[in-house]
């Protein structure tokens, strides 16, 4: 449908999971991706098969934690494509198995601060640029972990459950000035971080059973969910918290 056709967009965490299905899916819809990550060899194979498919793409090495590579991917977004108009938020890290008493203040700020500092330091420099191109959309990946409580998942849920609320005051703050701010809340996906935490089945088998669908998300079905919030078809929505998660948390 080329929903995106001329738009620049700027991927974090495109390297991988949701990110790269995000990165190869709106490049297929017209826009120009920039690709932001800290895995080179990952992101510039993700540059290659855009580019195979017939489109344009870019990779920018970046940690989001960092004030100065946020930055600097946004500025070299800007310098190689002349604007930005789209922003997929999805760069995060995952923490569990420790009570609130059992984790120790280096993950906690770890965590804290690729999830939720993360994007805000990614948004401070990318909602200036919108504004110079007349506003844009910014969707960031908050996780089902934003709206449910899991034990020993203390530093990740607080960091996902805060960027909802980050969410909903950016969108506040720029509504009248065309830029939009939404979240997607993908639940259990099929990525390579997944299974790295779900490795033992003895846990993996109760977690997909806990998906009322019963199954995993393929990271298609969140990409598509970016895409839809990104796009102009959702031009009149701005401040959510779109649960994409098999129903998972309705129980």
């Amino acid at each position: 449908m080329r929903r995106l056709q001329g738009k620049v967009a700027l991927i974090t965490g495109g390297n991988d999971g949701i990110g790269k299905a995000a990165a190869l899916l709106f490049a297929q819809e017209g826009a120009r991706v920039v690709i932001a990550a800290r895995r080179e060899d990952e992101g510039e194979k993700t540059v290659a098969e855009i580019v195979d498919q017939g489109g344009e793409a870019m990779f920018v090495r970046a940690d989001v934690s960092s004030a100065a590579d946020c930055a600097a991917m946004v500025a070299a977004t800007v310098k190689k494509y002349g604007r930005l108009d789209i922003a997929f938020n999805n760069a995060g890290v995952v923490q569990f198995g420790k009570s609130v008493i059992e984790l120790d203040e280096a993950e906690w700020d770890r965590v804290l601060g690729i999830n939720l500092k993360g994007v805000f330091l990614s948004m401070k420099f990318e909602i200036p640029e919108m504004l110079k191109a007349g506003g844009g959309s910014i969707v960031n990946n908050a996780s089902i972990g934003s709206l449910i409580v899991t034990p020993g998942m203390s530093a990740y849920q607080s960091s996902k459950h805060g960027l909802i609320g980050l969410t909903k005051v950016a969108a506040i703050e720029f509504a009248a000035r065309n830029v939009r701010v939404n979240a997607i809340c993908p639940a259990g996906t099929d990525t390579a971080m997944l299974a790295r935490w779900t490795e033992d089945p003895v846990l993996r088998q109760p977690f997909i059973a806990a998906h009322p669908i019963g199954r995993l998300a393929d990271p298609i079905e969140p990409a598509r969910a970016a895409l839809f919030l990104a796009s102009d078809e959702a031009s009149f929505v701005t401040g959510i918290a779109m649960p994409v998660d098999g129903g998972y948390a309705l129980p």
